[in-house]
């Protein structure tokens, strides 16, 4: 089943790359419904449009603490999106990483990185749960809407943990749930690649981070993501919808950071 989902996740954004139009419809954090999770990067210093599919569900770089002269590693960084953000601000002293697991994100994040004439952002072909980063190497990890795509979220932050010098973080934007989705939506695997089947319940993704070693989770940012019925009825039942909207239940956009000791 891993290698199933992730192979629908490297075709989802290697099709979202293909077609140039950012998410493809509803198999990607945003649907042909015009439901979007993203945020505006409008006057964010770094910011490319050519590198933004529109993938992601939040703004790390702006909670993330980063230094001029750090050492950043961005997460799933697509085809490059927050990892120029991060390179602004670390400077030419610093370096920043980008890790990804789907080939064509890799090829068109180098393409843009050619175009912006950088010299100290390098993209890594690799996944998340086996990165192939040296320890205790990162100063800062960021990552915008990818952790939710990896089915063991545990050894992810384990990884994460592994990579971050001594005293270094993380900054993370995810979708994650408060209660639970009807069972057709959870059931659908393309849902998955759509950052909501793959989703967690809020209590278990702390739990996750906290199990991988890390401390002072926090909590900074948080958004209700209303995920419209054009939507939900082609995995769900109306009575199904129904009881979803009148339940407490509901799909979340957060920003977290924590530290390493």
């Amino acid at each position: 089943m891993t290698k199933k989902i992730k192979d629908l996740v490297k075709e989802t954004y290697t099709a979202a790359i293909q077609s140039n139009s950012g998410c493809c419809g509803s198999s990607c954090c945003a649907s042909e419904n015009d439901t979007n999770f993203s945020e505006s990067y409008d006057g964010i210093d770094g910011y490319n449009q050519q590198a933004d599919y529109g993938l992601g569900c939040g703004l790390p770089t702006e909670f993330a603490n980063i230094k001029k002269g750090d050492t950043v590693l961005d997460l799933g960084s697509g085809a490059g999106n927050d990892a120029f953000v991060a390179r602004k601000i670390v400077g030419e002293s610093g370096k920043v990483f980008g890790l990804d697991m789907t080939e064509a994100m890799i090829a068109k994040a180098n393409e843009n990185k050619q175009k912006l004439g950088y010299e100290n952002i390098t993209f890594v072909l690799g996944e998340i749960e086996n990165m192939p980063i040296s320890s205790n190497s990162i100063d800062v990890v960021v990552s915008n809407c990818v952790m939710n795509l990896v089915p063991d979220k545990v050894q992810a932050y384990k990884e994460v943990h592994r990579v971050l010098k001594p005293k270094g973080h993380f900054s993370i934007s995810d979708i994650v749930l408060t209660g639970s989705l009807p069972k057709g939506i959870d059931d659908a695997a393309e849902l998955y690649a759509s950052c909501i089947s793959g989703a967690l319940n809020k209590k278990e993704y702390i739990r996750a981070i906290e199990q991988a070693g890390f401390q002072n989770v926090k909590i900074l940012t948080e958004r209700v993501i209303d995920l419209p019925d054009s939507l939900l009825l082609q995995y769900a039942t109306p009575v199904e919808i129904k009881r979803y909207r009148d339940s407490q239940n509901g799909i979340m956009s957060i920003t977290v950071y924590a530290d390493k000791k």
